[in-house]
């Protein structure tokens, strides 16, 4: 017997009763599934109970409006995903603008052409499928991993990610319904705070070193940049940090000086020498001189083994 894919749900939130029933109508006739909220929190509750697969807005509506209506809906992790499609007579740049910096994938100029909003609509759901399987992919792999913002604020994280921050930020933790989203554990809204967010805006900083983060619940976490995935998407690796630092750590087990721990772990960093002594700001010829001492006292010929060692302390990070 063959197995057919639930039909997609999309979410139609506009004031007028007439638009309702003319995209109703549409999108039926698309074999997709429609819901409807005739204003803004009427489709903020209803998403507590259902998470559509897309949300079509309409930017203009009494009370709140289409653009605060997508803020407060990307605010909350358990739906944060769902791609937006505002709807709107507006046509200034700067509306578009507010469209896109509420969260929102696309615009469509009203009166709506049925033909054309249905394409739009299959193009983002095609895009959100991907985007989903990707996270699923990640998900099984078992990874402590999580995406933010360019604020530290929590898009997506996998449930592995998701239980070590609930454990690591108690005051944050929420309640998690079923069926919610890999962050619905989280508050929404969740952030890793104002150390993360100037981690992530200095220039190289990310890229050059993990970030190690004093929790609530003592001890600590320790963030890793994976990549970045779009303009306001970054990837990170969650694990268990150490308060003490890294430098320190190498300095206690090779019996290196201040100076040397600092090199080695900028070896480890796969930095050469050229680029430790522009970061240290020290002569060439002085990191040439500690990376010398290094390898003797830690009995190795070249980096690569050197590099080996300082990871092996540092528990492969």
């Amino acid at each position: 017997m063959m197995m057919t894919r639930p039909r997609d749900i999309v979410l139609v939130v506009d004031d007028r009763a007439e638009t309702l029933a003319l995209l109703t109508d549409a999108i039926e006739a698309a074999g997709l599934t429609v819901l409807v909220a005739a204003a803004g929190s009427r489709a903020l509750d209803l998403m507590e109970r259902v998470t559509p697969d897309i949300v079509l807005m309409d930017a203009v509506m009494p009370g709140m409006d289409g653009f605060e209506t997508c803020r407060r809906l990307k605010a909350r992790p358990h739906v944060a995903h769902v791609p937006v499609i505002f709807m709107t007579g507006l046509a200034e740049t700067e509306d578009v603008v507010r469209g896109f910096a509420a969260g929102g994938v696309d615009y469509v100029a009203k009166p709506i052409v049925p033909d054309e909003l249905i394409a739009r609509i299959r193009t983002h759901l095609a895009n959100a499928r991907l985007a989903q399987s990707a996270r699923a992919a990640l998900d099984a792999t078992g990874r402590h991993l999580l995406a933010v913002d360019g604020n530290a604020r929590l898009l997506w994280s996998t449930p592995q990610a998701e239980a070590r921050l609930a454990a690591a930020f108690p005051a944050c933790a929420g309640n998690a319904a079923p069926g919610q989203g890999p962050a619905a554990g989280l508050a929404a809204g969740f952030r890793l705070g104002p150390e993360a967010a100037t981690w992530l805006a200095v220039p190289g900083a990310a890229e050059a070193a993990p970030l190690t983060l004093a929790v609530e619940a003592g001890g600590a976490v320790q963030l890793t940049l994976i990549g970045r995935l779009g303009p306001d998407e970054i990837l990170l690796r969650l694990t268990e940090g150490r308060l003490v630092r890294d430098e320190d750590l190498l300095r206690e087990a090779f019996g290196l000086t201040a100076r040397e721990s600092e090199v080695l772990l900028w070896v480890a960093n796969g930095k050469p020498n050229r680029v430790i002594a522009e970061i240290l700001e020290l002569g060439a010829r002085t990191v040439d001189k500690h990376v010398e001492r290094i390898f003797a006292k830690l009995g190795v010929e070249n980096r690569t083994a050197a590099a080996a060692q300082a990871l092996k302390v540092l528990g492969g990070r």
